[in-house]
């Protein structure tokens, strides 16, 4: 398989397993699972082919580690990401003194006006490194990395989660809390 058909089923998997589960009749269980063989039929059904051996490359080489299968690779979810009501059972964690929020330039002045908002996702995300931040930055236009002060969100009782892929994820990011 080459990369534009892993990405073209990434992307796919990342519609219907974050967003958009009824374009395809799929039914995700509360914690956001789906059995793989039903998911298979449903992609197939609006032309997303996969085998389960592609399926399992597209999640193991997934640089942003988007997806995740049980133990017995019988279900597959999204880590993070959704905009959909998902319980993903995580349990709060002690971030580290700062993480960092990758934006476009654009959004800045509403930032700092406003904080970092979840919008329509379950959580906003953080990263640890500055790289990563990067990335996600340049995705919407020319970035800006912000430095956020997450230890003393943590003191001031702010809860923190961390993904199965290393996404920082909380509700809300006040503007006094951003270097």
């Amino acid at each position: 398989m080459n990369e534009q058909q892993k990405k073209k089923i990434s992307k796919f998997l990342s519609l219907i397993l974050r967003h958009k589960p009824e374009i395809v009749n799929l039914n995700l269980d509360e914690k956001g699972w789906v059995n793989i063989k039903e998911l298979m039929e449903k992609c197939s059904s609006h032309s997303v082919n996969f085998t389960a051996e592609e399926l399992d490359e597209v999640v193991e080489t997934n640089d942003k580690k988007r997806f995740i299968f049980n133990e017995d690779k019988t279900k597959i979810r999204a880590n993070q990401g959704h905009s959909i009501d998902i319980d993903l059972a995580l349990n709060p964690q002690q971030p580290p003194e700062f993480l960092y929020h990758g934006t476009a330039q654009a959004n800045l002045d509403s930032i700092l006006d406003k904080g970092i908002e979840k919008r329509n996702r379950q959580h906003v995300h953080l990263s640890s490194d500055k790289e990563t931040a990067t990335k996600v930055g340049m995705r919407h236009g020319k970035p800006v990395i912000l430095t956020i002060m997450t230890g003393q969100m943590s003191k001031d009782g702010i809860l923190f989660y961390l993904s199965e892929n290393n996404v920082w994820l909380t509700d809300f990011v006040d503007p006094k809390y951003i270097l």
